[in-house]
C-alpha cells in the first residue's frame, strides 16, 4: 500500500458517481443523502483484510466524495455509513455493515450468508428495532475499481429496424452449459455466448436480437441457498453496473464485450433484461448490503404512515423509489454505461410499471420515462416494458409512453386459448394478428409496440404447453405451490411425454400453428430460446431456482433429427416474414385504404370466402378464419397475402375470396414439404389445427384511382390504387 494512502482523501468531485481513475489516483463519489459521514474502506487483493478506512469529508448535495492518490484499477473497496439507526423514521444506518457501491462496475468475492449481514439482531424479540454490532465485511463482495481499455475495432451495432426485429429470449448460462465444442471452463459464460458455435447456431435460427435474462450481479436468496438452490434467473439485483461474476470465465469485463462484438458481427443485437424495480436487499427485515445502508428513505419507497415498512409493489419485499432524482440518475447512468461501454442495443425493463410510479400511482409521463425517452444515448436503443407490477393499478398493457415496446400478455393468452380450442376467441385472435391495435393504436404508436410472445422464461416452454395441463414444480421445494396454475395449455389427452402417435401428431401440428401465428402477426415477435428445437422443462413453469439440466439447453435434443427439423421450420417462418412485408406492417391497418380496387389493406373472411359480418364475430364456436393483407411494393406492384386458420379437429375447405389472384402456397403447417406451389383452384383444403399462407404479387394497371379520404394512422398521405389482374 503506497504511503500516500495514509493521508486523508483530497476533496475530489461529486460527479461522476462511483470510482473514476486517472493517472495519479481515483475519485470516489457516493450518494447518501441523510448520512452524517461516509467512510471509504480499502481492501487487499483477497478482499479479506481491510487496509485503510478513510473518511470522505466532503458532501455536495447529498453526494459524499474524495480523491485518493495512489489508487488505481484493481483496487477493492466498500463503504461504511454513519447516521441514525431509526427504523421508525425510515433510517437504517449501521457503520458496522460494509456497503457495496451502487455504481460498482465489477465485484470481487461472493455474498456469504450470515446473520452479520443484517442491521439488526435476527434473534432479538425487538426484531428490526434492535441493533447489530457485528462487522459484515467478511461476508460481503467488494467493489473493484476498473478502467476501460477494450478495443472495439470496427464494431457497429446492427441497429435493426423495429419492423424487422425478431427477438430470442434466453439465459446466458443455460444456453451453453451443455454445448459440445466449447471448452468446459467457458460453458455458461460470456466466452461461450460469443463462441462461434453459439453464434452460428443463433444465425441459423434467423433471429435478429438476443434478449438475455438478467446479467447484472445478483443475490442468491438465503432461503434458496439453504435449500441447495439458487436464483438462477437473476431477478434480484445487487449491482446495476456489474456483470454477474459467474458469467465471466476469466473474471474480465472484456469477455462480455468480446461476446457482444461477436454477435454484432453476425448481425445480432444484444438486449438486456434489467431489474431496477427492486433490489436484493428484500423487505425491511432483509439484509443491509448497499442502498439500505446508504439512504434507506431515499432509495426505497416506504409506507407513508409507517416508515419502518417498505412498500412492496414488486412482490419481492421492496420497491425502488423512482420519485427521487438520485434514483433516476442511478438508473440512467447504469443504462448509459451498458450502451456506451458494452455497446448493448436495448433493454427489457422488468416490472416497468414500478419505474413509472409517482406518489399518486402509475403515470406514463413519470419522471424516469421522460428522462429516458429524451436521453440522446438511450432514446436510440430498443426499450421494452414489462407493463405490470403487483401494486395498485399495476396492469398497464398499452399504457406506456410512445417510444417503448411492451410485452403483450394478451397476445400470449388469446393465442394460447384459441389454439387450445376455447370458444369465442375468433375475434380476439383477429385483434392479435392485427398487431393489437385495440391496445396500442394511439399516440401515433406503430405495430412494433406490441411485443408478441406465446412463451417466455416465466411459464411453460412451447413443448410443455402441448404436453402438460398442470404445472410440475416439485423440484423447487415449495410443494408445487409456486408458479401460476393458469397456463391455458392442452396436453391433448396425455399428461407429459407419450408414445401415442396420434397425440404426438396433434402436439406437433399445434406447435407449428402456434409458431406460425406468432411470426405472421403484426408486431414484434419474441421467441423463447429452445422453442425452435423442442426444449422441455418437464412441466416446471417456474424454473427460476433450477441452475441444472432442467433449465439448461439439451443440445442432444436440439441437434437431433426432430430438433433440426423444427429449427429449420422456425427459420423458414422467419424468412417468410422477412420476405413478405404484408406480414410485418409498419402501420396499423384498419381496412381504410385500397391498394387495389375491392382490395383493402386488411380484410377478414370466413371459410366461404365471404367478408366477416358482425354476427359472424359473435359466433362463439367459430374456429375458422382467414385474413387478407395488401401492401404497395412500388408504383407497379402490390403484395397480397392470405392467412388461412383452422383450429378444429377436422379438415375444412376454404373458398378463396374475390378478386381472384395468382396465388402461391408459401406455407402449410400440416405439410411442411408443400411449399411454393401455385394454386389454380378456387378453394383450398386446410387440415385440422393448421395454418396456410398464400401470397400473390399483383401488377398495378395503368388506370389509377385516388386513395380513400379517411387515412389510417401513420400511413402515407397518398396511396394510389389500381385494378387487380384476374
Amino acid at each position: 500500500m503506497p504511503s500516500d494512502l495514509l493521508k486523508a482523501p483530497l476533496v475530489g468531485a461529486a460527479y461522476p458517481l462511483g470510482a473514476s481513475c486517472d493517472s495519479e489516483g481515483c475519485n470516489f463519489a457516493v450518494f447518501a443523502g441523510n448520512a452524517e459521514q461516509i467512510d471509504l474502506c480499502l481492501f487487499d487483493a483477497s478482499g479479506r483484510q481491510e487496509l485503510r478506512r478513510l473518511p470522505l469529508r466532503e458532501c455536495t448535495d447529498g453526494v459524499w466524495h474524495g480523491y485518493v492518490t495512489g489508487v488505481g484499477p484493481g483496487q477493492l473497496y466498500g463503504y461504511r455509513a454513519h447516521g441514525p439507526y431509526q427504523p421508525e423514521q425510515g433510517q437504517r444506518y449501521n457503520v458496522n455493515k460494509l456497503l457495496l457501491d451502487p455504481y460498482a462496475r465489477k465485484l470481487a468475492g461472493t455474498l456469504r450468508w450470515s446473520d452479520a449481514l443484517y442491521g439488526y439482531r435476527l434473534t432479538s424479540p425487538r426484531a428490526d428495532l434492535s441493533f447489530d454490532r457485528r462487522d459484515s465485511a467478511f461476508a460481503m463482495p467488494k467493489a473493484v475499481v476498473t478502467l476501460d481499455r477494450f478495443d472495439w475495432g470496427d464494431d457497429r451495432p446492427p441497429r435493426t429496424p423495429w419492423t424487422d426485429t425478431i427477438i430470442y429470449e434466453t439465459h446466458l448460462r443455460g444456453l451453453t452449459m451443455r454445448l459440445d465444442g466449447i471448452p468446459e471452463q467457458q460453458r455458461g459464460t460470456a466466452a461461450a455466448l460469443g463462441h462461434e458455435r453459439t453464434v452460428d447456431y443463433l444465425k441459423s435460427v434467423g433471429i435478429t436480437a438476443i434478449e438475455l435474462l438478467p446479467i447484472h450481479a445478483h443475490v442468491n436468496d438465503r432461503a434458496l441457498v439453504e435449500r441447495g438452490l439458487c436464483n438462477y434467473w437473476g431477478y434480484n439485483t445487487l449491482a446495476f453496473f456489474a456483470p454477474e461474476p459467474r458469467y465471466l470465465s476469466d473474471g474480465s469485463l472484456d469477455e462480455l464485450k468480446g461476446a457482444i462484438r461477436a454477435l454484432h458481427a453476425a448481425g445480432i443485437e444484444v438486449l438486456l433484461d434489467v431489474v431496477y424495480n427492486h433490489t436484493g436487499e428484500g423487505s425491511e427485515l432483509g439484509p443491509t448490503l448497499s442502498m439500505r445502508g446508504l439512504d434507506n428513505a431515499g432509495y426505497y419507497r416506504l409506507v407513508p404512515d409507517n416508515l419502518r415498512q417498505c412498500i412492496n409493489d414488486t412482490g419481492t419485499g421492496n420497491t425502488v423509489n423512482f420519485s427521487h432524482s438520485r434514483v433516476i440518475q442511478l438508473t440512467l447512468d447504469s443504462l448509459r454505461y451498458w450502451v456506451e461501454d458494452f455497446h448493448v442495443d436495448g433493454f427489457r425493463f422488468d416490472l416497468s410499471v414500478t419505474l413509472g410510479r409517482e406518489y399518486n400511482g402509475y403515470d406514463p409521463g413519470a419522471g424516469l420515462f421522460d428522462a429516458l425517452l429524451q436521453d440522446p444515448t438511450l432514446a436510440r436503443v430498443k426499450l421494452i416494458a414489462e407493463p405490470w407490477d403487483l401494486g395498485p393499478g399495476g396492469y398497464q398493457v398499452g399504457n406506456h409512453p410512445a417510444g417503448m415496446a411492451e410485452w403483450n400478455d394478451k397476445f400470449r393468452d388469446d393465442v394460447r386459448r384459441f389454439w387450445r380450442g376455447d370458444s369465442g376467441l375468433r375475434g380476439a385472435l383477429a385483434a392479435r394478428l392485427q398487431g393489437s391495435a385495440d391496445l396500442f393504436d394511439h399516440h401515433c404508436r406503430r405495430p412494433w409496440a406490441s411485443l408478441n410472445f406465446i412463451t417466455a422464461h416465466d411459464g411453460f416452454t412451447l413443448q410443455d404447453w402441448v404436453s402438460y395441463n398442470q404445472k410440475h414444480n416439485e423440484t423447487n421445494g415449495e410443494d408445487n405451490r409456486d408458479g401460476t396454475s393458469n397456463n391455458a395449455s392442452n396436453n391433448w389427452g396425455v399428461e407429459g411425454p407419450t408414445d401415442d402417435p396420434a397425440v404426438q401428431a396433434t402436439r406437433e401440428s399445434v406447435k407449428r400453428a402456434m409458431l406460425a401465428t406468432l411470426l405472421f402477426s403484426h408486431g414484434t415477435p419474441m421467441l423463447l430460446g429452445g422453442d425452435e428445437c423442442g426444449r422441455t422443462q418437464h412441466g416446471n413453469n417456474n424454473a427460476y431456482a433450477q441452475d441444472n439440466e432442467l433449465s439448461w439447453f439439451d443440445w442432444r435434443q436440439a441437434l437431433s433429427l426432430a430438433g433440426v427439423e423444427q429449427r429449420a421450420y422456425v427459420a423458414r417462418l422467419i424468412r417468410l416474414r422477412r420476405e413478405f412485408c404484408s406480414l410485418r406492417s409498419d402501420y396499423y391497418q384498419h381496412g381504410r385504404i385500397e391498394p387495389l380496387p375491392q382490395v383493402r389493406d386488411i380484410e377478414w373472411f370466413d371459410e366461404s370466402g365471404d367478408i366477416m359480418r358482425p354476427e359472424d364475430w359473435q359466433y362463439t364456436e367459430g374456429r375458422l378464419l382467414s385474413v387478407r393483407r395488401a401492401r404497395r411494393l412500388d408504383e407497379e406492384r402490390v403484395e397480397v397475402s392470405l392467412l388461412l386458420t383452422n383450429n378444429t379437429s377436422d379438415s375444412h375447405s376454404f373458398q378463396l375470396p374475390e378478386p381472384r389472384f395468382h396465388w402461391w402456397l408459401r406455407l402449410n403447417t400440416a405439410d411442411t414439404q408443400s411449399v411454393d406451389q401455385q394454386i389454380e383452384r378456387p378453394a383450398i383444403e386446410v387440415a385440422a389445427h393448421s395454418v396456410q399462407l398464400l401470397t400473390a404479387i399483383v401488377p398495378v394497371q395503368s388506370i389509377g384511382i385516388a386513395a380513400t379520404t379517411e387515412a389510417a394512422p401513420s400511413e402515407p398521405a397518398s396511396v394510389a390504387v389500381a385494378t387487380a389482374v384476374d
